[in-house]
């Protein structure tokens, strides 16, 4: 396996978006067939390692090299072919991560895997239908990927799965109002349609409280939420600013008024939520040593062995590596191949047992229920419930 990392100046990756647009190469694409079967399979992971969801990218990544071990058995090949595995840095901008796949899909690359933004996820899934090649799509939630054309996956959870677990801490929706409170973005966007056609299909009255993804006060906001008087709170946010937002929260009484559920986030976060984090109920998308299986044993010991520990998207980089190798293993050289390889496929992971649906590549995965508890001066995760795959299932989409 050879791995290389690569930095575009501005310069050049603005000179490949003009170069390059529309560009769809002969070698690549539904009917192409390769040359050599032995030869090296190209694999761009194009995420941030830049940009201010960093942080996810590096988890995301440590969790595809786990995953890569794994599904190779320490090789890093497949069937004794190697992967010539690229990583690019989208730097938390679409522009830049289109500009980067239309650099390596002109080079002749098939597959393309990552980013951690949803808004990146969208526009690499259109530059997959254009240029007919294989594209996994990272921890990016929102819905939108899930059935957006055929040659689009998913190895992470997506939003629908997100509120339905969130569902399940109030029970009957009916007649209850729920505010989503969130960043003005793909993925803050996402949660609030989410919530609305999950939660407000069983009858709630849904409402939205967007925010600039670049504030920094959050005073107005909390209020905005108490002058609501809603049922419950439903906060989705990612980024720098989470401990800044909870801090207003926590502030302004938000806790003592009404019941908060959000999505539990990475490791780091743990202690962000001040004086408020027991009374958080938290759906989760990865709670270590929840599944116990074989594949989550080798993902945390990888981990361990480089200094890293089991993150919230670590899963997500675990299940891209899977994927892929299933994909070159069972595909061939073709990407109808490897699309065919992956419909359908199920197969044990680091949260148990993963079905890649046929119709439309929804993960079909389970989901947690959490709560912070103190230890010493730290913050940490217990577990309420593991909630059933089929439970949390979005309907077919398309």
């Amino acid at each position: 396996m050879r791995v290389t990392k690569k930095y575009l100046a501005t310069a050049v990756i603005a000179a490949a978006t003009i170069a390059l647009v529309g560009c769809a190469p002969t070698t690549s694409g539904g009917d192409a067939e390769s040359t050599d079967a032995g030869a090296p399979v190209s694999v761009s992971m194009i995420t941030s390692q830049t940009g201010p969801l960093a942080a996810y990218g590096e988890a995301y990544t440590k969790g595809f090299e786990a995953g890569l071990d794994y599904a190779t058995d320490g090789t890093g090949t497949v069937d004794g072919r190697e992967l010539d595995i690229e990583w690019l840095d989208d730097q938390g901008n679409p522009d830049t991560a289109v500009s980067l796949a239309k650099d390596v899909i002109g080079q002749g690359t098939q597959i393309i895997a990552g980013t951690v933004v949803s808004g990146i996820a969208t526009a690499l899934a259109e530059q997959a239908a254009q240029n007919k090649i294989l594209y996994i799509s990272g921890p990016a939630a929102t819905d939108a990927i899930t059935g957006v054309n055929e040659y689009t996956f998913r190895s992470g959870r997506q939003t629908f799965q997100d509120v339905a677990t969130a569902g399940t801490f109030i029970g009957d929706p009916e007649g209850k109002k729920v505010v989503v409170f969130a960043q003005d973005t793909a993925f803050g966007q996402g949660n609030l349609a989410g919530v609305q056609a999950v939660l407000g299909g069983q009858g709630a009255t849904v409402e939205g409280v967007l925010v600039a993804e670049d504030a920094t006060e959050f005073t107005p906001f909390a209020q905005q939420l108490l002058a609501a008087s809603p049922d419950l709170v439903f906060v989705a946010w990612a980024g720098a600013s989470s401990g800044a937002m909870w801090t207003a929260l926590s502030q302004q009484g938000v806790f003592d008024a009404v019941p908060v559920v959000t999505g539990l986030g990475d490791v780091a976060t743990y202690g962000a939520y001040g004086d408020a984090s027991a009374d958080i109920s938290f759906l989760n998308h990865y709670f270590g040593g929840a599944s116990g299986t074989d594949a989550e044993t080798a993902m945390i010991e990888h981990l361990e062995a480089e200094g890293a520990v089991a993150d919230l998207f670590s899963p997500d980089g675990f299940v891209a590596a899977q994927m892929i190798v299933q994909a070159v293993r069972e595909g061939g050289d073709t990407v109808d191949g490897m699309i065919g390889a992956l419909e359908g496929y199920t197969f044990d992971s680091v949260k148990g047992e993963i079905t890649v649906r046929e119709g439309d590549h929804a993960v079909i995965q389970p989901m947690y229920q959490a709560k912070l508890v103190q230890d010493g001066a730290d913050w940490v995760p217990e577990l309420i419930d593991t909630i059933a795959a089929d439970q949390v299932a979005p309907p077919a989409a398309g």
